[in-house]
C-alpha cells in the first residue's frame, strides 16, 4: 500500500503555502490567497492568480487571505484552498494521501483541530501536525535528535516562532503574532504619518524587500514610490530612504527581539551554553529583511545567521519529517507536545 500512497508535507503559511511531495521535493509555492464570487460562492482563483486581484476587484468578487496571524480565520476558504493546491500536485489515486501540516508553536488545541479537520476535508486520509520551529530546524540542516541545544527564529508572514530545540522537540518556545505582515503594516502607517501619503500593501511589501532594513546599512539607499496624497487626494511620487525604514520597523523588530530574550531567559543553562556555541539560526521570509541577523547578534551577543533558502526551510523540514510519519499519532503535534500533556 505504501507504494501507491502519497505523503505530502504542507507549510500552511499566512502569506504563502508550500507543498512538498516525498521523493519530489517542493512542488508548489503559491500565495495563500483565494478569490471568490460573492454572489454564487464559487471559487474563482487560488494562489498567484488570486493575489494579483488583491485590492483590485469589482464589487462581486472578493480576494482574501483565509489565514491570519498563522491560524485559520476562514475555515471554509482554507479547506477549499488546500483542496485546490492538493489537486494541482497529485494525480488521482484510490489511496488518500497522508498530510503533514506545519503550524505555529503557540497554536491552541481548538486551532490545531481546525487545521487537522481542514486537511481531512481537503482529501487527506490522515493529517498530522508539526511545529514550525522544529520543521525549520530540520530544514536548515540541524540534527535535532541529539541532546544539544539549538535556537531557531522562524519569522513567517503571520507569526514569529522562537524555539530552543533539543532531543527532537521544543524545550522552550514562544510564538508571537508579529512577523512579515506587521512589517508591511508598519511601512503603511509610517508613510502615512510622516509623508501624509497613503500607499497600498503591495507597495509596502516592495519597499520592505527593496530598501527595508532593521540595522544601519553601510550606505543609504532610496526608492521612489507612488501613493495618494491625503491632503489633495491626488497621486504623488516621493522618495523613501533605508534609514526611514529602520525607523518604521523599530517597533516590530523590538517585539521580536523581546520574544527572543524571553525564550533565552527561560532556557536551562546547559542549553544556553550550547546555543552560544552553535549560534542562532534564522528562517522564514521575514528573516530576509536586511540586517536582521546583525540586529539579533548585536542584541544577544550570540553569532546569528540566516539559513540558506530561508523561505523554504519549513517546507523542507516538513518534507524530511514525512519519513517518520509512521511513528506519529494521527492528528497530534510532535512528541514534545504529548510529553507536555502527560507530564
Amino acid at each position: 500500500m505504501g507504494l501507491f500512497r502519497k505523503d505530502i508535507g504542507i507549510d500552511l503559511g499566512t502569506a504563502s503555502v508550500l507543498v512538498y511531495i516525498k521523493g519530489k521535493g517542493v512542488v508548489l509555492r503559491e500565495p495563500s490567497v483565494v478569490a471568490m464570487d460573492k454572489n454564487t460562492g464559487r471559487l474563482l482563483k487560488v494562489g498567484t492568480e488570486a493575489e494579483a486581484m488583491l485590492g483590485r476587484t469589482p464589487g462581486n468578487i472578493v480576494a482574501m487571505r483565509p489565514l491570519r496571524d498563522g491560524v485559520i480565520s476562514d475555515y471554509d476558504m482554507t479547506e477549499r484552498m488546500l483542496k485546490e493546491f492538493i489537486r494541482k500536485v497529485t494525480t488521482f489515486s484510490i489511496f488518500k494521501p497522508r498530510l503533514l501540516i506545519c503550524v505555529p508553536s503557540g497554536i491552541t488545541e481548538v486551532e490545531e483541530r481546525a487545521v487537522v479537520d481542514a486537511g481531512r476535508e481537503a482529501g487527506a486520509g490522515r493529517a498530522y501536525l508539526i511545529e514550525e520551529p522544529v520543521a525549520a530546524a530540520i530544514g536548515a540542516g540541524i540534527d535535532i535528535t541529539k541532546p544539544d541545544g539549538h535556537m531557531v527564529i522562524d519569522i513567517g508572514g503571520g507569526t514569529a516562532d522562537i524555539a530552543v530545540i533539543s532531543l527532537g522537540g521544543c524545550v522552550v518556545s514562544e510564538s508571537i503574532k508579529t512577523a512579515g505582515d506587521k512589517f508591511d503594516e508598519a511601512v503603511v502607517k509610517y508613510i502615512r504619518r510622516k509623508h501624509n501619503v497613503l500607499i497600498g500593501d503591495r507597495t509596502a511589501e516592495e519597499l520592505k524587500r527593496t530598501i527595508g532594513c532593521v540595522f544601519p546599512r553601510d550606505e543609504e539607499i532610496t526608492m521612489d514610490i507612488k501613493g495618494r496624497c491625503l491632503v489633495t487626494g491626488l497621486p504623488r511620487v516621493f522618495t523613501v530612504s533605508s534609514s526611514e525604514m529602520i525607523e518604521a520597523f523599530e517597533e516590530v523588530s523590538n517585539l521580536i527581539l523581546e520574544a527572543v530574550h524571553s525564550v533565552l531567559e527561560r532556557t536551562p543553562p546547559e542549553l544556553v551554553a550550547d546555543i552560544s556555541t552553535n549560534g542562532i539560526v534564522m528562517t522564514g521570509g521575514g528573516s530576509l529583511v536586511w540586517g536582521f541577523d546583525k540586529l539579533v547578534e548585536a542584541h544577544t551577543g550570540i553569532e546569528t545567521h540566516v539559513a540558506d533558502d530561508a523561505i523554504s526551510c519549513v517546507a523542507y523540514g516538513t518534507g524530511k519529517s514525512l519519513d517518520s510519519l509512521d511513528a506519529m499519532q494521527d492528528g497530534t503535534m510532535n512528541l514534545s507536545r504529548i510529553r507536555q500533556m502527560n507530564s
